[in-house]
Formats: C-alpha cells, structure tokens, sequence
C-alpha cells in the first residue's frame, strides 16, 4: 500500500510539475456538463457487457449463473478498486462471486486472470489500429526514452499473445499436467497439504474451461471488444466535453490502451495520479496543451470514480455483504 501511494505521488507531481493550475480550473469550468455526465454515463454501461461476458466463463464449467449476481459481483470488484489498495478489486470479485453466485474462489480468480488476458490482447490491438491510423507520429516515444510507442505495442501483444498460447497449452494438456502435478505434490508434500494444493489447483484450472472451447472463446473476444469499444466511446464523448477538437476517433483508442496499461501499476485505490499521468502523456503525442491535458484527466476520472463508487456502494448494501467482510476475504486470499 505505501509503495502503491508513493507511485501515484510520483505520478501526480510529474503531471502537475510544470503546469499553470489556475488554467486547468478555468478549463475545468467551462466542461459541458451535458456531455460531461454522458461520458459517465457510457463508461458504466460497459458493467452489463462485462457480465454478460463473465457469465460465460463462469459458465463454461459449470451451470451458467443469473445475470444479476454476475452483474453485482463486478459493480462490487470496481467499487473496490477505488476504495482498496493494489488492485483488490479482482480479488474482492472473485470473493463477491463466491458469496452470490457459489462459484468456488480460486476458479473465480482464475476467470477474472483470463478475462484481463483478453482485455489485453484487445487494448493492444485497438491502440495498434491508432497508432497506425493516418497522421499519427509513428516515432512518437515514450517519455524521454528510445522505445517508440509502435515498439511497445508489439511488444506488449507478444507479450498477451504469449501468455494466452501457455494458457491453451495447458488447458489441452490439463490431464498430463494435473498428474504430474499430483505425483509431485505426494512426493514433497504431507498428505493433508497435498491434497489442498491439488483441490486449489482443480479449482484454477476449471477457470480456465472457457479456453477449452472455440465456440465460448471467440463469444468472450466478441464482448471484449464490445467492452473497449463503449470505454473508448465514452473518452471520445468526453473529449467534446472538455473543449478538446480536432482529434481523431482513434485517439479515444490509444488513451484507453494506455491509461489501462498504466493503471495496471501498483497505485493508490482508484488509481489517482497514474491515471493522470499517463492521460496527460497519451494528449500530448495528439498536441493537446498540458493543461487541457490535465483538465480533461482529472475531471473525467472524477466524473468515472463517482458513479462506479456508489453504485458498487449501492450493490453492496444490497447483497448484505460489506467492506470490513470483503477487506477480510481479500487477507484471507
């Protein structure tokens, strides 16, 4: 958690360091609020979308759950994302599906681990389409380092791609591996220990059942793109919001790619200062002015971490769960 607010202190000063604050308000002012709460509105529709497609992974092994407690366990692990340090949103999910839809934890937390390696592949592939767009600066760097924004998209889809590949290849050689896994738990391990390592080791590879079927995969990729497409839709409405013109649709692309790469890194909950930061640095490859740049990152992070706050508060109240029992389920994971 220290580590996590020292990175998002670090981000913060760097994205304010050399900007004129009195005109990030002015700029902050004139939103068109109209569009302002548009662009809220468009980012938590991707919650539907996002369910129907969790639906069908926890469903690939099992009976396929309601919509409404798949639906409620993803507004709680978003929610907590913004409240909890370290990302424990996912883990919190994984606890919240547990508790509402009875799916065993650790199968739950081995979808949301696949689930993110979808997203991945999608992002990356949505912010190559960007940077290949026409009028992009192919040599546009990151930072003040030799890597070029093409440079880190291949590298980031090989990664994904990689690790999507090591997942099938498990899953199509799950029997050999969960008897090799056995022998080896039985030959090092005291009887009891053995036996839980094995249980949690089933419960990881039936999250993995999705993969197993060409027909499930692909239904899951169609909804992931769905998922990207509505978030880009709502930095594009939020663009207009803010006053900024003349960027292309694609721009909404590339922003998305990298503020969700970048918020991938440990931060403080709600991920404050590394989601503006790297706003700021996405902006201004595209000639954004700083201080639009950081108008238009911290008024629609707050204009998001709102609504996804309070209805996942909301939900929460609902199920009768609450925050110290999922702050509980989260150490106990």
């Amino acid at each position: 958690a220290v580590l996590g607010i020292a990175i998002s202190l670090a981000f913060l000063v760097w994205t304010v360091h050399d900007v004129n604050l009195a005109q990030v308000g002015a700029a902050l002012r004139r939103v068109h609020w109209g569009l302002y709460v548009a662009s809220a509105l468009i980012v938590t529709c991707t919650f539907p979308l996002r369910a129907v497609r969790w639906r069908i992974m926890l469903g690939a092994n099992a009976p396929l759950p309601p919509l409404k407690p798949v639906w409620r366990a993803i507004a709680i692990g978003f929610m907590a994302n913004n409240v909890l340090p370290a990302r424990a949103g996912e883990v919190v999910r994984a606890y919240a599906a547990q508790a509402l839809i009875g799916t065993r934890f650790t199968t739950a937390l081995a979808t949301v681990a696949v689930e993110r390696v979808f997203d991945g592949l999608v992002i990356i592939f949505l912010m190559t389409l960007a940077i290949a767009a026409p009028g992009f600066p192919s040599d546009a760097r990151i930072g003040g380092t030799d890597m070029t924004l093409s440079a880190l998209a291949t590298w980031a889809g090989l990664a994904f791609a990689a690790l999507l590949a090591g997942l099938l290849v498990f899953v199509h050689a799950q029997e050999r591996a969960l008897a090799f896994a056995d022998r080896l738990a039985r030959r090092v391990l005291p009887h009891r220990a053995a036996d839980f390592v094995l249980r949690q080791l089933h419960n990881v590879t039936a999250g993995f059942a999705v993969l197993r079927s060409p027909r499930d995969a692909a239904r899951v990729l169609v909804w992931s793109f769905a998922v990207w497409f509505v978030n880009a839709a709502s930095y594009a409405v939020a663009f207009r919001a803010f006053n900024i013109r003349g960027l292309a649709p694609t721009a909404a692309l590339l922003l998305q790619g990298i503020t969700a790469l970048g918020v991938a890194i440990p931060s403080s909950p709600g991920f404050w200062g590394v989601f503006e930061g790297t706003a700021r640095a996405s902006l201004s490859l595209y000639g954004v002015p700083p201080e639009s740049s950081v108008s238009f990152a911290v008024g629609v992070h707050l204009g998001w971490f709102i609504p996804v706050t309070v209805i996942g508060l909301v939900v929460l109240a609902r199920t009768g769960l609450s925050l110290r029992e999922l702050r509980r389920g989260v150490r106990r994971a």
